[in-house]
Formats: C-alpha cells, structure tokens, sequence
C-alpha cells in the first residue's frame, strides 16, 4: 500500500504549488487569491524513487475573508471545504502542516498546528516561501509552534523537498515493484459509488461474496478475491465506492479516490464501472484520467444497460465518444451485472488487454510499421527542415513502451505521436492498453569540439608567428 501524503494550511501557503510540481502536473489551481482550492486534490508522487499518494486540500482558516462572510451561501462554501481538509486529514499517514515564511505566523497557524497534533498522525512542519531569505530567522519564528520535525522549503523552487519527503517517509518500507508477467493477474474493479462494482464480482464469482446494497458506500474497504475462469486464476480488487471516514453537512459521504489510487498502483488490469442510467460523468472522466496517466489497461463496463432503451444505448455510446476520447484503445462493453447480460465477454476482454500490456514487440518488426509510418504520412517540415525518424526499438511492458530514435525529435507535434502510437497499436493489435512513445536524438560527436586545424592552416600560422616575431625583435 503507498502511504497517504496530505498537504494541510491555511489559505495561499502554497500547498497547490507544492502538489503540481509532486504530481508534475496542473491539476491543483494556483494563485494569489486565498481559497482556490474547495475540494481535495489526489496525485501520485515519486520522491527519491519513493512512490506515495499526495492529497492537496482547501486552505483552513478559522476566521473566513471578508468576502466570504457577505453571503450565507459563501459561508456554507468555506465551511464544507474546510471540513473536506479535515476528513483528509484523517486519512494521511503523514500530514505535512504548511506555514508562510514571508508573512510569518498568525492566530489562525497556532490554532491549526493544536488540531493537526490532536490527530495523532506523524507531522513535519514545511516552512515555505524561504527561498532569498536567511533560513535561522525565517525557522526562528516557527518554533514557536512546537513541531518537533520542521524544515524550511520552497515549493515553486523545489527547495528542501528532496530532504523533506525523504524524512517523512523514512519509516514506510519501499515498495517491492512485480516484476513484469510474474503473479497472477491482478484486476482492480473501479468506479463511482453505487455503479455495481460489488455486484459485477459477485456474479463473475457466481455468488454474493461482497454486500450489495443500494446505498452508496456500502462497500467500507478494498476487498480482494481470488477466483477461477477457464484454468486460470485472477485476483479482483473491489475498491469502496465511499468511505464514512466522518460525516459533514447533510449526512453526506464523501467519494474516496484514495482507494481507487491504491487499486490502480497495484493492479494490472483496470475494470472501470459505469452506470448507463447516469451517462458519463465528471467523475467517471478524472478516474479514466487516471487510468490513463498510470499506463494500466483497461475495459470500460457500462453496467445497468438493462435500463435503456434503444435511443438511450445510442445517446450513451456518443457520450462515450465525446467525454472518453482519449480512451479510444479500450473495449467498451454495454452489460447488465445484475442479468448477466454480456457478463461472459469481460474476462477475455480482461486477458486480450493483460496480454497487450505484456506483448513482446520484435525490433525487426517495430522498424518495418516505422517505416511504412513514415512513408504514408511523413513528418513535418520545421524550419525547412524534415524531421527525420531512423529506427525504434521496445523500451519497456505494461504499458507498451516504443523508443524512436531520430533528429529534431523535441519539436514532433502531438498529432503525430498519436499518429505513431495508432500505428503500432494497429499493427501488433495492442487492445486495451496505452502505447507510449518516446523520443531520442541522436548527439552530434563534434558537437562542443573544436575543429582541428587543417595542414593549409598549419601553415599560414606559422607564416603569421614569424612575421610578428621578425616586426617585433
């Protein structure tokens, strides 16, 4: 299990700088303006080859902006995300507490630094904004909190960060990486709370091994199940749809992405749930995102087809096409986990999109599509020049990885990777799984080297010493 890294602080202390450059991405928005962020941020991140889920949360502030407190709905605002930090507070295995070095402490720091020592979780006290500044005076001021592990960082310079997660994570273990095709096949049943993931792996283990329930959340933990399809074992993880980890406002449960990122980190195959009688929603499109981004493969289950009609099936696959482009490689499958409609076309689908993750791709072969590639539709000119591809070779499995060496690799657009990666994918039939490219330039040897003079040059010289010398003596 990766451990659970959460960002906590008031408001414009840079904890959403510090998310986007752990995630490397720009997920989590970023401004001058206190409160951008209303809802958690969930990420995965890698610190000195340390894997860890990174949560960014609201700013906490006892004391609401001006602003906020004209309205009562502005109120209702800032109190929900203030209460959305504090359940993921509860549950980080680390909390990293966030303080402004440039602003210095306030009441509102003293106050947030007694809640994060009530939660009895391991803290390190990051001190941010230091960087141009003398570090004992700015640490000087924060010790008054009295955080026993504390560090001055920059988190838009990426100062201190290294030393930071290194000691915060010291006491998970490392993470023990499976070795490529070795285990069995591990499936991660993905989805929004309430879409039938419980149901789907009781009616592929034919019986009701997992409690079903209309209630969204009924599912408390990830689950793991051993099962037999055709003489071969799987393991299916069903991940908590909703987790009561404490309650808010109105009763309401809070979705869990933790889990599903602990499943996807672990799992081979991706089985991603959706329910046909809500069409695809936001969240359905970020937990794809992450599928994505993570290189698993997948098969998307539309569950419930059961309760549509003809037209509604037509609107929903359109859906599918316009929301889930990028996810054009899976097979999408229109099922009733309830009926068991279709229910006996998941577990080959499942076994095409492993054994695509793993496909050994011959060198020999890689070059002759590369070839052909770049003979039907060449690269584009730039500057006047051809981009020039050579030769490819597989960089790696799960997912797919094709390295293409060339010139002017750095500037080949988008388009045309994904013009590549569709090439390769058709070619080797690679269904249900990502194909990464990657690009390498080829050096020039006599790039930075001077040029050895020539025997003409030799000459003239020395013809130009002997004249100073003779001009001079």
């Amino acid at each position: 299990m990766l451990p659970v890294v959460v960002l906590v602080g008031q408001p414009n202390v840079g904890k959403s700088t510090l998310f986007n450059r752990l995630t490397k991405s720009r997920d989590a928005l970023v401004g001058e303006a206190p409160g951008l962020t209303r809802d958690r941020q969930y990420g995965i991140a890698t610190v000195n080859n340390k894997k860890f889920i990174v949560v960014d949360t609201a700013g906490i502030n006892e004391r609401p902006t001006e602003s906020a407190a004209r309205s009562k709905k502005n109120m209702t605002v800032v109190r929900r995300a203030m209460q959305q930090s504090l359940m993921a507070m509860q549950e980080a295995d680390v909390v990293i507490f966030m303080v402004d070095g440039k602003l210095g402490l306030n009441s509102a720091d003293y106050e947030l630094a007694q809640t994060v020592r009530e939660l009895g979780r391991p803290v390190w006290l990051a001190v941010n904004k230091t960087e141009g500044r003398d570090t004992d005076v700015v640490m000087s001021d924060a010790y008054s909190l009295g955080m026993e592990k504390q560090i001055a960082i920059s988190a838009s310079h990426g100062n201190g960060l290294s030393e930071l997660f290194e000691n915060a994570l010291a006491m998970f273990p490392d993470q023990v990486q499976e070795e490529a095709g070795e285990g069995l096949p591990r499936i991660a049943v993905i989805g929004r709370p309430n879409v039938g993931k419980s149901t789907l792996i009781n009616a592929l283990l034919k019986e009701e091994r997992l409690v079903v329930f209309d209630q969204p959340g009924t599912t408390r933990d990830c689950v793991e199940v051993n099962f037999r399809h055709n003489d071969r074992d799987y393991i299916l993880i069903d991940t908590a749809g909703m987790r009561r980890r404490s309650k808010v406002e109105q009763g309401i449960e809070q979705f869990s992405v933790v889990q599903s990122l602990q499943a996807l980190n672990s799992a081979n195959v991706i089985i991603m749930v959706m329910d046909a009688s809500e069409s695809i929603t936001d969240q359905d499109v970020t937990l794809a995102g992450h599928v994505l981004e993570h290189g698993k493969s997948i098969v998307i289950a539309i569950n419930k087809i059961d309760l549509l009609n003809r037209e509604g099936k037509e609107h929903l696959l359109s859906e599918i096409d316009r929301r889930l482009p990028f996810m054009n490689y899976a097979a999408v499958l229109l099922l009733s986990a309830k009926k068991g409609t279709r229910l006996e076309q998941l577990i080959p689908n499942v076994d095409r999109a492993y054994g695509s993750a793993f496909k050994d791709l011959g060198t020999s072969r890689l070059n002759t599509v590369l070839e052909k590639a770049v003979t039907a539709t060449p690269p584009p000119m730039v500057k006047g020049r051809r981009i020039k591809l050579k030769f490819a070779h597989q960089g790696g499995k799960n997912p797919p990885t094709i390295i293409v060496h060339g010139n002017q690799t750095k500037v080949i657009p988008d388009s045309y990777r994904r013009y590549l990666a569709n090439s390769f994918r058709k070619a080797f039939d690679l269904e249900g799984t990502p194909v990464r490219l990657a690009f390498k330039q080829g050096r020039n040897p006599f790039e930075g080297r001077k040029q050895a003079p020539t025997q003409r040059q030799k000459k003239r010289q020395r013809r130009q010493k002997r004249r100073m010398k003779k001009k001079y003596t």
